[in-house]
């Protein structure tokens, strides 16, 4: 039974990714539909989060922008059918790079790369297409209690060459990635309390924010650099390598933490309907 249903997911994964993006935007509409309209899943979440990101935006205008968020998403949860067919013939396809010499000069100093990021377009696809075109990448992430959701997951993203690392007392092995020359993600537009996260703001609201990368920076030596990527009006994804972010030793972890949020801010307003609203960004700060 496990092997039929193991083909058929394979078949549909396969539609999915020879199809046009007409087809995968079809279904993203209706699961967009199901979530947001009829079942309003964490509806009243994104509502919110877009209320306290741009106060002077009508109701109406949120719904809309709630419900093109969770297309996106649906449309992030079907692409994940790509991972068993991108190859190095074909991902180009489905990819654009814009410029990404800055990060080639960073590697060429020998430290490895702290890439940060934020939940915007499709970062674990755009992760899987970076591993194609050569560069050595590592990303943080949990695992699943169920050993086949883990082979199959990691599985078909260690297959084009990204390595993972679990959360748990990751400190060593991610200066050890650095120090073989790395690509280390952080994702920072997540909600993160004491004792790991640091009091920030984001889109001029109180919040906390994981300081790792702000640490490891500072330890390490290591370039920072920002990414971002969004999806095209044709449905490829566009690797934006943005800039490198520089940290001195002497920073406090607040204030570093805070221009990493600053940089985030500015891509989630350029494309806000690809954000993940539906994250409970703005948690309270509490100091036990």
């Amino acid at each position: 039974m496990r092997t039929l249903t193991g083909w058929l997911g394979r078949a549909i994964s396969y539609i999915l990714f020879r199809g046009p993006f007409g087809l995968r935007k079809a279904i993203a509409n209706f699961l967009a539909f199901l979530w947001f309209d009829l079942f309003r899943i964490r509806r009243q979440v994104v509502l919110d989060n877009l209320q306290i990101a741009y106060p002077d935006m009508s109701l109406k205008d949120r719904v809309k922008l709630g419900r093109a968020s969770v297309r996106n998403l649906g449309l992030t949860f079907l692409e994940y059918s790509f991972l068993p067919f991108l190859t190095k013939e074909n991902y180009l396809e489905h990819f654009i790079f814009e410029d990404h010499t800055v990060l080639d000069e960073i590697l060429k100093r020998g430290k490895g790369c702290l890439m940060f990021t934020g939940h915007i377009g499709n970062g674990d696809l755009s992760t899987a297409a970076l591993s194609l075109h050569g560069f050595p990448m590592v990303l943080v992430s949990k695992e699943f209690k169920l050993k086949w959701l883990n082979d199959m997951w990691f599985g078909m993203r260690s297959k084009v060459g990204t390595r993972f690392i679990p959360p748990r007392n990751s400190s060593y092995a991610l200066l050890k990635a650095l120090k073989q020359g790395s690509v280390v993600i952080v994702p920072l537009d997540q909600f993160t309390g004491p004792p790991i996260g640091v009091r920030t703001t984001f889109f001029g609201k109180e919040t906390g924010t994981a300081a790792g990368l702000a640490v490891m920076a500072m330890r390490s030596g290591t370039p920072v650099l920002a990414v971002y990527t969004h999806r095209d009006p044709e449905g490829r994804h566009v690797l934006h390598f943005v800039r490198e972010m520089f940290v001195e030793k002497g920073d406090s972890l607040e204030e570093v933490t805070q221009t990493f949020n600053d940089e985030l801010e500015k891509y989630v307003r350029l494309y806000p309907e690809q954000w993940m609203w539906i994250h409970r960004r703005w948690k309270t700060f509490v100091v036990s």
